[in-house]
């Protein structure tokens, strides 16, 4: 079992910035790597970007339309990941969601979820 809790949300205004915050804790959390998606109203949950630890490197990924504006870290020792979120749009907006994703799976989906945390672009 892997429990993420997920902090950082809000309301900003277009160009702003936010970062979010993701903790997880587990027993297995070394078979994962971590990710975050989102799903706005309506929409179905989507990739935002990923971030993975193997051989004593650091890999990201991000989904293309992003790349630019959001950057992921983490700290592997304390088991956090974040998600720097610059320039945002209302298109932004939505509840993202931090994920677990067993290693050597896609980023299409996550085995495990955090609670979501809300983020609202005003225009």
């Amino acid at each position: 079992q892997v429990q993420l809790v997920e902090s950082g949300g809000g309301l900003v205004q277009t160009g702003g910035s936010l970062r979010l915050s993701c903790a997880a804790s587990g027993r297995t959390l070394s078979s994962y790597a971590m990710g975050w998606f989102r799903q706005a109203p309506g929409k179905e949950r989507e990739f935002v970007a990923g971030i993975r630890y193997m051989g004593g490197k650091t890999y990201t990924n991000y989904a293309d339309s992003l790349k630019g504006r959001f950057a992921i870290s983490g700290d592997n020792a304390k088991n956090t990941v974040s998600l720097q979120m610059n320039s945002l749009k209302p298109e932004d907006t939505g509840v993202y969601y931090c994920g677990a994703v067993r290693l050597g799976s896609g980023w299409s989906r996550a085995d495990y979820w955090g609670q979501g945390t809300q983020v609202t672009v005003s225009s």
